[in-house]
């Protein structure tokens, strides 16, 4: 039976990233050594990341005087290494969900933060609206978009200030004006690659500019210096995560992919909007993601939630399950997720229906 994949993270691979990726475990660059064990200061690693750094800028359009980066530790370890580089004096914030809230607790650690507007008492259904980004601040991070609530920020915000965004699970998904950024992360298993490497993209002229002493491997500098070598890198997930990259250059760039996933999301709102069973949770169709669809059963059908669950999972629809903290159905649509796949679980969503 087909498997259609709606996981949030780690989330679905291109067939491509994932047959590559296969064969460089049993036989890297035609060395004879596998993907796991090559030395990572070998010249065909070193072609590895040098090609997949391009890439990054290519697609993304990074200007000059940015470095891309491939780091460990998740975006968890960004939410205090960003503050710690960048963070002199105060950073504004908004909160938008479970991941936007803990960094906002991580960079209070390092000075003064200032949380203009959160969503956290309707349980984070929409993105705060409404607020003044003061132009003293060092920065203002947002999470562009929250997998949890199914919330996202589709645009680069005008503010009087830098930006620091968490993109974690939309990066390649738009276009960015990286030029208004200080700093963008996101870690790779949503649109890029199996878990384990992180990448960021920082302004070089945003460092050295903090006063407290950083240790080394929390320097930014250090890594750009070092070209991301300056300890063993997550040397198969880069590995993954430039074979996706050659994958989206294929199919045409942002462009097509933005194309590709705002055409995947608006099947699935429109089932979701005209059932009788059905509701998202986020009712703003301005604040609704396009890489994770959350939805529930209307109060009157609510005891058949698991039901469904049952009933797409024997249609080999997996991952639909709502995180734990909000319940109901979650539909991450990711970019390798295909058409076929969304049609399919429509599919099933107008067949229960249709039975109950």
């Amino acid at each position: 039976m087909k498997k259609h994949n709606f996981y949030a993270g780690p989330s679905i691979l291109s067939q491509q990233t994932i047959k590559a990726t296969a064969d460089a475990v049993l036989n890297f660059a035609d060395t004879g050594l596998s993907i796991l064990e090559v030395s990572h200061r070998s010249k065909e690693f070193q072609a590895v990341i040098d090609e997949a750094t391009a890439l990054v800028k290519e697609l993304l359009d990074v200007p000059a005087g940015y470095s891309v980066l491939w780091l460990g530790g998740g975006a968890s370890t960004q939410f205090y290494m960003i503050p710690m580089n960048l963070l002199r004096t105060k950073a504004a914030f908004i909160d938008t969900g479970t991941w936007a809230h803990n960094a906002i607790k991580e960079a209070r650690l390092f000075g003064e933060v200032e949380v203009l507007a959160t969503s956290e008492p309707e349980n984070y259904t929409f993105i705060p609206k409404g607020y003044t980004v003061p132009a003293d601040v060092d920065y203002f991070h947002y999470t562009s978009n929250n997998t949890i609530y199914g919330t996202e920020m589709r645009y680069d915000p005008d503010v009087p200030c830098r930006l620091v965004a968490d993109m974690s699970s939309d990066i390649f998904s738009r276009p960015i004006d990286i030029s208004k950024y200080d700093a963008i992360y996101a870690g790779a298993q949503k649109n890029l690659a199996p878990a384990g490497v992180t990448i960021v993209i920082v302004r070089d002229d945003a460092l050295g500019h903090v006063d407290r002493p950083l240790p080394t491997m929390i320097d930014y500098r250090t890594h750009i210096k070092k070209g991301s070598m300056f300890n063993t890198p997550p040397v198969l997930p880069i590995y993954s995560a430039l074979q996706t990259l050659r994958y989206y250059k294929e199919l045409g760039g942002i462009k097509e992919l933005e194309r590709r996933d705002l055409e995947k999301a608006a099947v699935l709102y429109d089932a979701i909007d005209s059932s009788k069973m059905f509701v998202g949770t986020v009712t703003d169709p301005a604040d609704r993601s396009i890489m994770n669809v959350c939805f529930v059963m209307k109060p009157e059908y609510k005891e058949l939630e698991k039901d469904f669950v049952d009933f797409a999972t024997a249609r080999g629809l997996v991952g639909i399950k709502g995180h734990r903290s909000v319940g109901g159905f979650r539909a991450s649509l990711y970019n390798a997720l295909p058409l076929e796949s969304v049609k399919a679980l429509v599919q099933a969503m107008q067949d229960f229906e249709a039975q109950h």
